[in-house]
């Protein structure tokens, strides 16, 4: 299986626990970095730097709302991460198939 390198920018960006924190606050619809920063023991500026790192990695998205923006989670991302995810669960499918071919019918 190929390790894209926007996988391993996904999986580095949620390798830290804020930002999976922020990520999950986030799935529950747009929200802007002070009601996020509301939600966690960080600062507002900690929050911005953790959401341009999910933003890099292409997990969120935001938009201007007036005078503050509004992040909300990117579900292309979760769908890039998803694929990759799925396949190891590929993978081990046509393992365990194989396995089974090597070992014969035991009937």
């Amino acid at each position: 299986m190929a390790y894209s390198s926007n996988a391993a920018e996904v999986l580095d960006a949620l390798g830290d626990p804020t930002r999976r924190a922020v990520l999950e606050l986030l799935r529950d619809g747009p929200r802007a970095v002070v009601d996020i920063a509301s939600e966690l023991p960080v600062s507002r500026p900690a929050v911005s730097q953790h959401l341009r790192v999910l933003k890099g990695a292409g997990l969120v998205t935001e938009r201007k709302d007036g005078a503050r923006r509004l992040y909300r989670v990117d579900p292309d991302g979760l769908a890039a991460l998803r694929t990759y995810l799925e396949g190891f669960w590929s993978d081990a499918l046509t393992a365990f198939k194989d396995a089974v071919d090597e070992e014969g019918d035991p009937r």
